[in-house]
């Protein structure tokens, strides 16, 4: 295989990162997400040189509708992590607007305690179009935190009713929040994310919410036992927490760690994750030929004409994609 060569920026950026320079992960990433050929180029090389430093954080997917208490949840889960003498990185990524295309990118502010703990990194990033609410370069910046020696990194997903399956192939564990209320918090997230979740944990189980967490806990146990987990040894549990009184959050971490031991023992974390980097190897070329199509000039031109008659009726859906496929020889 060839080896992909470094430039002399990349170099310094690298020793930097593995020394645990903050200011230098906060460059590496931004220079990951840019959309510049030549920005993709560097960042390439800058993640194939701290390879092999990667790896062994818990890698954490959280996801749950808006006011299930994600970012309180993260927050005070990591203050937790972080006096247990963990280093945690959160990768949070923001809804972008469909019209203006901007992001809100408050997840900071949302987690004080967190975002001025020096142990702990926080890296908001606006969704764009991908699926499931993952920044597009959400994997590479994982990588690049655990190559700056964070021990847990915590992919915290839209949860606006997107497909999750993007946030659950990149993770060990996918946890998913909901609220107390029988189901109707389905009405917002798809159910089919259940099926993905390692563990569901029932949000907001205190005060006079307290009874009627238990009486939905006992509601998706019960559906959890109609699904085939997808390890044999690992049944997903369901379990009442309250990020906001720090409640039931040393479960929901035991929980983790069991998961993490079974499926390291068993050889299937190493199978899993092998299996991921095969997945996303054929998502990042299929964002290559998108990038492909609107880069080329001669392509760009024509789009808006092709747009135009499907959009009047004059052609197909079909024969537009076909026409746009051919000039880029696909």
């Amino acid at each position: 295989m060839t080896a992909i060569p470094l430039t002399l920026d990349a170099l310094p950026l690298a020793d930097r990162i593995l020394a645990g320079d903050r200011a230098a992960l906060a460059r590496a990433i931004t220079l990951v997400e840019s959309k510049r050929i030549d920005h993709q180029a560097e960042a390439r090389a800058l993640v194939q040189r701290l390879l092999p430093f990667t790896g062994r954080a818990i890698r954490l997917g959280i996801t749950g509708v808006p006011g299930v208490g994600k970012s309180t949840t993260i927050d005070t889960l990591g203050m937790r992590l972080i006096a247990a003498g963990k280093r945690v990185a959160v990768l949070a990524v923001d809804p972008t607007s469909s019209r203006t295309g901007g992001a809100i990118l408050g997840d900071k502010t949302r987690m004080a305690r967190l975002s001025v703990e020096q142990n702990a990194f926080i890296r908001p990033s606006p969704a764009g179009q991908t699926l499931g609410g993952v920044a597009a370069r959400t994997r590479e910046a994982m990588l690049l935190c655990e190559a700056a020696g964070f021990d847990v990194v915590l992919v915290e997903t839209v949860g606006i009713g997107q497909s999750e399956t993007a946030v659950a192939d990149m993770t060990d564990f996918f946890l998913v929040l909901l609220l107390p209320g029988g189901g109707d918090e389905l009405q917002g997230i798809k159910k089919g994310v259940i099926e993905l979740a390692d563990m569901i944990a029932i949000n907001k189980a205190d005060g006079e919410s307290l009874a009627r967490a238990r009486i939905t806990a006992t509601e998706y146990s019960a559906a959890l036992n109609l699904l085939t987990p997808e390890h044999a040894a690992w049944r997903p549990p369901v379990i009442l927490t309250s990020g906001l009184n720090n409640e039931g959050l040393d479960v929901l971490w035991g929980q983790i760690e069991r998961h993490r031991a079974l499926l390291t023992q068993s050889g299937a974390l190493a199978q899993k994750r092998a299996r991921q980097q095969v997945k996303w190897m054929w998502t990042m070329l299929d964002d290559r030929y998108r990038t492909r199509l609107r880069s080329d000039a001669r392509i760009r031109a024509r789009i808006p004409e092709v747009e135009r008659a499907v959009f009047d009726g004059a052609l197909s859906a079909t024969l537009g994609a076909d026409e746009i496929a051919g000039l880029a020889g696909l």
